[in-house]
């Protein structure tokens, strides 16, 4: 997908892309906050947190966006909020090597490719990049024992330089709730469920098992849920 150079940011012609970059560095998104309510470097008290849990749609939400979406937690407080990046729905974009080119990043054989993804409505246009944990930038961020989050573009130049982390999938937009948004969602709505997240699924690339496999790993068969959550 073509890219203008805009007074310092890349946007693409259909608007779907924004990357600004700044004076000795390159940055997705900032890291102090995903949006104004949610202080994502904050941490919350792990006993209340989902941070490093997965979301599984349930068919509640069958007919809107989130229809067997799969959300990484990234940061959850019941006081402040929650984000979040969706895992399994694939962006209708060119191929990472192309996306590399659209930044100046020149990839170095052999090329490593990483999992691109629509990461939800807000920001459609900003990336983050969610990654193993053994690699760590200034702008990372710690979600969990074993995956991180990165929101400069110098994780990328490291991955096409064939260093960088092990696994990483790169994000566009995210998912976001204000404070007790989420528990309500899960706790009246039935429109969430609750899993462990993998590095296996988080960074796998087929994506369209991906909400079969969270299911499966709560022992639910999806086959047999219905409508009402807990009902089948």
């Amino acid at each position: 997908m073509p890219f203008t150079n805009c007074g310092g940011a890349y946007v693409s012609h259909k608007g779907r892309f924004n990357l600004v970059k700044k004076r000795g560095a390159s940055h997705i998104l900032t890291m102090k906050s995903v949006n104004s309510s949610i202080p994502v470097q904050s941490e919350p008290e792990e006993a209340q947190s989902l941070a490093g849990m997965l979301l599984v749609a349930s068919p509640m939400l069958a007919q809107t966006p989130f229809a067997q979406s799969v959300i990484y937690v990234c940061a959850h407080a019941p006081d402040t909020g929650t984000m979040g990046l969706v895992v399994n729905k694939r962006l209708a974009v060119a191929s990472f090597d192309e996306l590399l080119t659209q930044l100046d990043i020149q990839p170095m054989p052999p090329v490593r490719r990483i999992g691109l993804c629509a990461g939800g409505p807000v920001d459609a246009g900003r990336g983050l990049v969610l990654h193993s944990a053994e690699w760590e930038g200034e702008n990372s961020l710690s979600v969990s024992p074993n995956i991180a989050l990165t929101g400069s573009v110098d994780v990328l130049k490291e991955i096409a330089a064939g260093k960088g982390p092990q696994e990483a999938l790169l994000a566009m937009g995210h998912a976001s709730w204000t404070a007790g948004q989420l528990e309500e969602e899960i706790l009246q709505q039935d429109a969430w469920l609750v899993a462990p997240a993998t590095r296996d699924i988080v960074f796998g690339s087929d994506h369209a098992a991906k909400w079969r496999r969270a299911l499966a790993s709560i022992n639910i068969d999806p086959l047999r849920l219905s409508g009402q959550v807990g009902h089948a």
